[in-house]
């Protein structure tokens, strides 16, 4: 009897701070290039091929700047190469409006970003502003990932392909198990809805979550077909409910995981083969 069909290996990105989050939650929680630059080394050691990249003002507060996030970029480059993909954020966290989270990109020209749906194109009436943007984004050859939080956005993009204002026949997404509440803790139970079979289905997808399960929730989510985000922006624990020492430790966690499942890790050369399909 043969072996079955090779399953495709699977990317671990690492969001190791996020825009809430700062060292008095966590002490190795990093807020400086410098700092980025030495968890993106680690996070990479320890198996993760992407980082996805909050910058902070002077005061420590989520910023969305182009000179800043080109600092951070250089400053993970010189420590790791292209061996990680560089993903920046466009997050508003109620500070920004749509105008400005995209001026920003379009400034930085990153290789990819992450681009919350429910922040960029709450409406039809922003929809058209939308498009525009993801048509430079192709034009530019920048990444989008599309961040979803629940099913029915997940519905409303794929409406939103159907009618012509994604330019993109596939479109990487990121599965969100939950939202940005105190306490809040995500299980494995909850990325079934976005995978039901009325559900539209994106080839490239990840998800992340919330809490102490986060590494049960995407281990089930890499075994189902998707990638993976673990890190400080969304959970500080470790499985067994202890405190992680740093972000490498998490990505640590996922990876021993996944390869107690069999499942191989992707590179970042893999990851980007996989994203800039979109492309064509």
């Amino acid at each position: 009897m043969g072996y079955p069909e090779r399953l495709p290996p699977v990317a671990i990105a690492v969001a190791p701070n996020g825009g809430r989050r700062t060292k008095a939650d966590h002490p190795a929680l990093p807020m400086t290039p410098r700092e980025l630059a030495e968890t993106a080394s680690a996070c990479f050691e320890a198996g993760a091929c992407m980082i996805h990249v909050h910058v902070r003002n002077a005061e420590g507060g989520h910023l969305l700047d182009a000179a800043a996030y080109r600092d951070a970029i250089a400053a993970i480059r010189q420590a790791v190469g292209d061996r990680l993909l560089v993903q920046i954020t466009s997050e508003a966290l109620g500070i920004y409006e749509p105008d400005t989270q995209m001026d920003v990109v379009r400034a930085v020209k990153p290789e990819a970003v992450s681009l919350a749906l429910r922040e960029l194109a709450p409406d039809e009436a922003s929809e058209p502003a939308f498009a525009e943007f993801l048509t430079w984004l192709r034009r530019e050859r920048v990444v989008p990932q599309i961040i979803l939080y629940s099913p029915d956005e997940a519905m409303r993009l794929a409406g939103m392909q159907q009618r012509g204002l994604v330019p993109f026949a596939q479109i990487p997404v990121l599965y969100v198990l939950g939202r940005y509440t105190a306490g809040q803790t995500s299980h494995p139970a909850d990325l079934l809805p976005f995978l039901a079979p009325d559900m539209p289905g994106f080839k490239d997808w990840m998800v992340c979550a919330f809490g102490g399960y986060e590494t049960a929730c995407v281990a089930t989510g890499a075994l189902l077909g998707g990638h993976i985000r673990v890190g400080f922006e969304n959970n500080l624990d470790l499985p067994d409910g202890t405190r992680a020492g740093s972000n490498a430790e998490l990505v640590r966690s996922v990876a021993s995981a996944l390869s107690a499942c069999g499942r191989s890790l992707a590179n970042a050369d893999e990851l980007r083969q996989s994203w800039f399909e979109c492309f064509r």
